[in-house]
């Protein structure tokens, strides 16, 4: 098993990419610590994995509250003595408008969930890291999830589009600060997949079936939305140590949307 004996962190972990990586990691023998400001959902999607064998720790709370952020690797520390993987996963998006319609208090909201909540992650996540190399000579990883928003333009979420560039940037800089150090630090970049952010989100005020989704996907050239477990397979492998020699990259898993 790829993960047997590491802690995976996965925060945003009751809902959508979260909630199908779990149970992907858990089969590949890593101890989850899950969080997500969710606190019921996250009790319940814990609880599910505990049936299935699963060691799981959780926090409720928001990762734009920066001592929530610092908690979370304190209770990996604590509770499995080791940090190996982080995935700063937990995102908002925010109602569909032109820059000048976004509402400012929403913009300020998506800025600091998407950015500073990866920030806060990566600030207390590295140290950990940081600290198992030098003492034990255990290599770490940290997994941004950005989104194919962070590669170009987006019209009509370009906050939430800001936001994910930022991620791409912080992930691009610190991979090159902490390479040396045995971490390695990556971002994934879905195009819209069926998650709350999308379908809740992002097509709000839609009848939800297939026009409204057709119309969402209609420049992917696979012409649908990505299922989550297409995504998270993708984040087995870039936070898989065998695959040790990938860092700095911003990976599209996007239907063939950024060939074009």
């Amino acid at each position: 098993m790829r993960y047997d004996g590491m802690t995976v962190l996965i925060t945003g972990g009751a809902g959508g990419f979260g909630r199908s990586a779990a149970p992907m990691f858990a089969a590949e023998g890593a101890k989850l610590v899950l969080t997500d400001f969710n606190a019921e959902g996250l009790e319940e999607h814990a609880a599910s994995l505990r049936e299935k064998g699963a060691e799981v720790a959780t926090l409720a709370g928001s990762v734009d509250d920066e001592a929530h952020c610092e908690e979370t690797v304190k209770l990996a520390l604590d509770t499995f003595g080791r940090l190996d993987v982080a995935i700063n996963n937990a995102g908002m998006g925010h109602a569909p408008g032109r820059t000048h319609e976004i509402d400012s208090e929403w913009a300020r909201k998506t800025i600091d969930i998407n950015l500073m909540g990866t920030f806060y992650g990566m600030k207390h996540q590295l140290p950990a890291m940081m600290e198992a190399k030098q003492k034990h000579d255990r290599a770490g990883c940290i997994l941004n999830v950005s989104s194919l928003a962070g590669i170009g333009g987006a019209p009509t979420i370009g906050m939430y589009s800001a936001a994910k560039h930022g991620v791409i940037g912080l992930t691009k800089s610190a991979a090159l600060e902490y390479v040396r150090y045995g971490i390695r630090i990556n971002a994934v970049c879905p195009a819209f997949a069926r998650t709350p952010i999308v379908t809740e989100g992002m097509m709000a005020g839609t009848d939800g079936g297939k026009a409204a989704e057709d119309h969402l996907t209609r420049g992917i050239p696979m012409r649908r939305l990505a299922e989550p477990d297409e995504i998270t397979q993708a984040w087995l492998f870039i936070c898989d140590p065998k695959n040790s020699f990938m860092t700095g990259q911003a990976i599209a898993v996007d239907g063939g949307t950024s060939a074009m």
